[in-house]
């Protein structure tokens, strides 16, 4: 699994201790990266990275993702320059476009609204500001931080396409009216890649995964059949198939994980925080 990266998305909050101890403890269970996710009601995203780089020393810190619409160009600018430069250069700087529509009504902001052209302009605007050598605050990394764009939808991976050095792969598409639909099957997930990769062009980017739980256990089948709530309309094999879906024994997580990199390109993993324990023994074994 050499050239592969794993993360650990952080969703719920806590105290500062909590935190500390959460981040502390990914870091020593080899991930590589520690990310937050950006929504109310949980704990704002640049802080809390700035926290995270004083309580570790070598995993990569990141958003995953913002809500560009939630956030003015310049501000967000200079927000994530300092982050960059807090954290060591470490930031990694993951946009989309939003998908909860109970978010945007809370903020104050129209929903569809022009979501994806915002996060073109908040694209363009951070490119201009970081390759102004005048630009102040300075992020610690030249041209600023990694930019990974989250998506599922032919707009967003054509946007990341053309300018992220990640593109996070939802594995879900999101609906007309607010949330997310069910999880994409393999054959639905293979088209997207496909769709990304002729728009790349041959152009290089690293292929996320976000996975939405990682199960070990010896009997994989009973597993699988107690995940069905996550695509109900699936019979049990295909639910095995699901990129988003970690299940069996960890030489068996090992091989699907081998196998996603060889059918789709994915070459960085990441688990929700409640994964995290459960995932600690493919790492350990991978490393």
């Amino acid at each position: 699994m050499r050239g592969m990266r794993f993360g650990v998305n952080m969703m719920t909050a806590g105290t500062r201790a909590d935190f500390v101890d959460k981040v502390r403890r990914a870091e020593e269970l080899g991930f590589d990266v520690v990310t937050v996710a950006d929504h109310l009601g949980m704990p704002a995203p640049f802080p809390a990275l700035v926290l995270a780089a004083e309580a570790t020393s070598r995993v990569r810190l990141g958003t995953f993702v913002l809500n560009a619409p939630f956030y003015h160009p310049a501000l967000l600018a200079r927000d994530a320059a300092t982050t960059d430069q807090f954290s060591g250069g470490r930031l990694e700087l993951g946009l989309g476009a939003g998908y909860v529509r109970e978010e945007f009504e809370a903020a104050g902001l129209p929903w569809p609204g022009r979501r994806i052209d915002h996060v073109e302009r908040t694209i363009l605007e951070l490119r201009k500001l970081f390759a102004d050598d005048g630009y102040r605050p300075r992020p610690a990394q030249d041209g600023g931080p990694p930019l990974m764009l989250g998506g599922w939808g032919d707009r967003m991976l054509t946007l990341a396409a053309r300018y992220a050095d990640i593109v996070a792969l939802t594995g879900a598409p999101a609906v007309k009216d607010g949330g997310l639909a069910g999880l994409a099957g393999a054959d639905a997930f293979a088209e997207r890649v496909s769709f990304l990769r002729a728009r790349l062009d041959g152009r290089p980017v690293e292929v996320n995964l976000l996975v939405q739980a990682v199960v070990v256990t010896g009997d994989r089948r009973a597993a699988l059949a107690d995940l069905q709530r996550f695509a109900p309309s699936m019979p049990v094999e295909a639910i095995g198939e699901l990129p988003t879906l970690l299940v069996g024994s960890v030489t068996e997580i090992a091989a699907q994980l081998a196998g996603m990199r060889d059918r789709f390109g994915i070459t960085y993993v990441t688990v929700l925080e409640r994964s995290m324990g459960a995932f600690a023994p493919v790492l350990e074994q991978l490393a």
